[in-house]
C-alpha cells in the first residue's frame, strides 16, 4: 500500500481527494504519527478517516472482515480499537481469543500494555484527531478486566477522556465489577456496554463470568448513573427450551432499564477458536460455513433472531438494534437494511 507524508492534518484531505483506497498519508504531532487513508462505508461511500495512530499498537482500524459483496459476506461496520489490554479471565468456552492469542504464552490471560504508552497515544490521538471518533476498549479484553488495580480503564483512561468532548469511549465487558465507573463522572464522554446471555447458556459455557442478572443488575446501577447502556445478547444459542430462556433474559432487561441499544448475535466460530477452545461441546450447534466462520443452520438462525426482534418490537416497543457478524442474506431475511445498521461499536 503507498504511502504518503505530509505535515499535518490540513494537508491530508487534499493528498486523498481523489478517494483512492490504497493509499495512506501520514503525518507527525506531538511525537507521534498519525496514519489517515480513504475507507469505504457499509453504505458504498468513501471517508477519510484516522486508520492508526504512533506503531498502532494501542488505537488502530479494526477492518479485518472485507468490504462485503456476496450475499454470503458478513457485515461488519469497521471501528477504532483501543487496544490497551488482551485477555480476559473469564473464559466462556466460544472465545475466539483462544484462537487470537493461541501463540502466546499464557494464551488469553490477561495482560496490560505499557501503561506509558497507552497515556501517550491516547492523549495524542484525543488532541489532534478532529473527528469525532468512538473508540472501542472491549475487543481484545474485557473493558473491566484490571478494576481494583493500579492501572485500569476507569482510573488510567477514562480520566484522559473526561478532558474533551469530541471522542467517546465504549466500554464493553461481562464484569459486574462497576465500582469504578459509579465513582466516575464521564457520562458525556463513556458508552458503557454490558454482553449478555440467557441464564441457561450462561451457567453452561461462561462458568466463571458473573451471572447474566448480576451483570443486569450492574448495568442498572450505571444506567441510574446517568451513562448511555448499550447489551448484547450475544452468542445466542438454541439449546432446549431457548425461547422461553432468552424471553426471560428480555423481559429481564426492561424490568430494570431501558438501553440505547441492543445488538443480537447467534453463535458462531472462527476455526481457530474451535481448534483452541478447551471446551468444544457447544461446536455441535454449528452448521453453515460463512465469512466470519461456522455458523448456526440458516433456518433455526432466522428463527431465532425473528423470535427476539419480535419480543422487543412487539412486548417493549423497541426498535433501537443491530445485529452482529451475520450475512447480507440474513439482514434481508430479517428486513433490515445493512447498510444503515448501527451495532455496539459505532455511532
Amino acid at each position: 500500500m503507498r504511502s504518503l507524508q505530509v505535515k499535518d492534518r490540513s494537508e491530508v484531505d487534499s493528498a486523498l481527494k481523489d478517494k483512492t483506497l490504497d493509499r495512506v498519508v501520514r503525518f507527525r504531532k506531538d511525537g507521534c504519527s498519525f496514519y489517515y487513508k480513504n475507507v469505504r462505508t457499509l453504505s458504498d461511500t468513501v471517508e477519510t478517516r484516522c486508520v492508526g495512530v504512533g506503531n498502532r499498537a494501542i488505537i488502530e482500524l479494526f477492518d479485518k472482515t472485507p468490504f462485503p459483496v456476496k450475499r454470503t459476506d458478513v457485515v461488519c461496520p469497521h471501528f477504532m480499537e483501543l487496544k490497551w489490554a488482551n485477555g480476559c479471565r473469564f473464559n466462556c468456552a466460544w472465545c475466539f481469543l483462544n484462537g487470537t492469542f493461541r501463540f502466546l504464552k499464557g494464551g488469553k490471560e490477561p495482560r496490560l500494555k505499557d501503561p506509558a504508552l497507552i497515556v501517550d497515544h491516547l492523549k495524542a490521538f484525543l488532541a489532534n484527531v478532529p473527528e469525532p471518533m468512538f473508540l472501542n476498549s472491549g475487543e481484545l479484553s474485557d473493558s473491566l478486566v484490571f478494576e481494583g488495580e493500579k492501572f485500569s480503564l476507569t482510573n488510567g483512561i477514562v480520566p484522559l477522556f473526561q478532558g474533551q468532548d469530541r471522542h467517546k469511549l465504549v466500554i464493553l465487558t461481562k464484569s459486574a465489577n462497576v465500582k469504578g465507573l459509579l465513582e466516575t463522572d464521564a457520562q458525556r464522554q463513556v458508552i458503557v456496554g454490558f454482553s449478555l446471555n440467557s441464564v441457561k447458556v450462561a451457567d453452561t459455557w461462561e462458568k466463571k463470568a458473573p451471572s447474566p442478572m448480576n451483570r443486569l443488575d450492574a448495568a442498572k446501577k450505571v444506567a441510574d448513573k446517568g451513562y448511555e447502556v448499550r447489551l448484547r445478547i450475544d452468542p445466542m444459542v438454541p439449546v432446549e427450551g431457548w425461547k422461553e430462556e432468552y424471553k426471560q433474559l428480555v423481559d429481564a432487561i426492561f424490568e430494570r432499564l431501558r438501553p440505547s441499544r441492543i445488538t443480537l448475535g447467534t453463535l458462531r466460530g472462527l476455526q481457530s477458536t474451535i481448534n483452541h477452545s478447551p471446551d468444544k461441546s457447544w461446536v455441535r450447534y454449528l452448521g453453515d460455513p460463512s465469512g466470519w466462520g461456522k455458523k448456526i443452520e440458516m433456518g433455526l438462525r432466522t428463527e431465532m433472531y425473528s423470535y427476539i426482534i419480535g419480543l422487543l418490537e412487539d412486548e417493549h416497543d423497541f426498535h433501537d438494534y443491530g445485529i452482529c457478524k451475520e450475512t447480507i442474506e440474513m439482514l434481508e431475511k430479517l428486513g433490515i437494511d445493512y447498510t444503515k445498521m448501527r451495532c455496539n461499536c459505532v455511532a
